[in-house]
């Protein structure tokens, strides 16, 4: 059921480079244009996860400008994009906010551009996704990605996008979207059989 499906953007807990726990900085760019492709892909909310007050006042900054300010009248498109975007300090939150909208825990789904066992082809998830009535909560991390802390909440994880390419660093805007389509585009159908 495509109709209950979320995104999670993590900027805490995240790896930071010699894999440490760090918190990394919201980006503008991401706000925007995650929300586009969220819109575009009927994603039922796109969370914005940061455990710093300063960071969340970003989005905030963001949100109020494009939906209640000049930029509602000035781009009416990217304020409706804006209108899928939620805030939260943990994860943990995320989750509870979807089990109060839906009534039921969502399935966390892990994303990476590291290869690992047991992960998911697109193909498996997409056909997951089309059947399920549990709602789905895709995680994606910022900085060097998501820790094993967050996989071991997960019920599923995606396979890479390039797993086998010698260099894979795509930025999470383009992951996002390279993802959903993948997912939920409207030749899915098609690329399962």
């Amino acid at each position: 059921m495509l109709n209950n499906i979320y995104l999670a953007l993590i900027h805490y807990p995240v790896l930071g480079r010699h894999a440490n726990i760090v918190s990394s900085a919201v980006t503008n760019l991401d706000v925007h244009d995650i929300s586009r492709t969220c819109r575009t892909y009927n994603i039922k909310g796109y969370y914005v996860v940061s455990n710093l007050p300063a960071q969340r006042e970003i989005v905030d900054n963001v949100l109020s400008y494009w939906l209640e300010e000049f930029g509602r009248e000035y781009n009416p498109s990217r304020s409706e994009a804006l209108t899928v975007v939620r805030k939260a300090s943990y994860l943990e939150d995320v989750i509870e906010d979807i089990e109060r909208i839906e009534g039921v825990r969502p399935h966390l789904v892990f994303t990476s551009a590291k290869r690992g066992p047991d992960r998911l082809s697109y193909g498996e998830m997409s056909g997951l996704l089309r059947t399920s009535e549990i709602p789905h909560l895709l995680l994606f991390g910022t900085s060097w990605g998501l820790p094993e802390e967050v996989l071991k909440l997960c019920k599923y994880a995606l396979e890479p996008i390039r797993a086998n390419s010698d260099f894979n660093h795509l930025s999470v805007r383009a992951a996002v979207a390279v993802i959903l389509d993948r997912l939920i585009g409207e030749d899915t159908e098609k690329r399962r059989d």
